[in-house]
């Protein structure tokens, strides 16, 4: 009889968290008595409040949050009143932090799925009231794919991503070297260019929360702005964070009156 998975230790919430040591990203509130060793306070993110702010209130409202990595923001938004919240991970791993995040913060209005949120969107039907892309588009190989998928199916969404600008990448040896060119591209009538970032070392770490491929592809700000124009997105606000130590990134609150 193998024993290595048995607990002989008084039960907490810290015996679950130390099953994912070492993978952890986001913090936990203090009442749950446990510390992942994270770093990220995702569970009181500024971003959501803004986006709550932005978008009238998450109160009453079904919510799609694609890549919720630990499940943090879904807690923020269900506090706020959300109906529910449906989250895809694709990260087997995270997607199990995510189950015990719920466990932990005692989520009743939140449904997570393992999958591809892609094919989720290219097959389900349905239409939800808002829609949270928080740092997923730039980890797309397609990411203006994503952003016409999305147009078909959220009346308004959050977005934070990274971008590509020239001169804040070269002022970046963290991240310059990351990059391996450009190129242009067209998804359903709408031309952009493309440029390849490479994951790197990071692909070793057991807690890695990029995409499911060694490399993705970022896009200019003014391309990306424009390609949420081009299907339909209506722009309500903006922040910039341009001194961001992963490169540039961007908070981006929109509507789509055609749904």
């Amino acid at each position: 009889m193998k024993t290595e998975n048995y607990f002989g230790k008084f039960p907490s919430n810290q015996n679950a968290v130390d099953l994912f040591a070492g993978q952890w990203f986001s913090t936990l509130p203090e009442k749950t008595g446990a510390d992942t060793g994270g770093v990220g306070k995702l569970y009181d993110d500024e971003r959501i409040h803004w986006t709550s702010s932005q978008l009238g209130g998450l109160e009453g409202k079904n919510v799609l949050e694609l890549g919720p990595l630990e499940g943090c923001h879904s807690a923020m938004v269900e506090l706020a009143g959300a109906a529910s919240v449906l989250a895809i991970e694709a990260n087997a791993n995270a997607y199990l932090r995510c189950l015990l995040v719920k466990e932990l913060l005692g989520l009743q209005k939140t449904r997570y799925l393992l999958g591809d949120f892609l094919e989720y969107l290219r097959a389900a039907p349905g239409v939800f009231d808002v829609g949270l892309a928080c740092g997923v588009i730039y980890h797309m190989k397609n990411p203006v794919e994503l952003i016409e998928l999305l147009s078909k199916r959220v009346r308004s969404l959050f977005v934070w991503t990274h971008f590509w600008d020239g001169p804040a990448i070269d002022a970046n040896p963290v991240i310059r070297n990351k990059f391996s060119g450009s190129w242009e591209a067209t998804q359903s009538g709408f031309s952009h260019k493309l440029h390849a970032y490479n994951y790197g070392d990071a692909l070793d770490w057991a807690g890695f929360c990029g995409g499911g491929s060694e490399s993705c592809n970022w896009m200019e700000k003014s391309e990306l702005l424009d390609a949420f124009e081009h299907f339909g997105f209506r722009l309500e606000g903006e922040r910039l964070e341009l001194d961001h130590p992963n490169g540039p990134a961007i908070w981006l609150s929109l509507t789509n009156p055609r749904l």
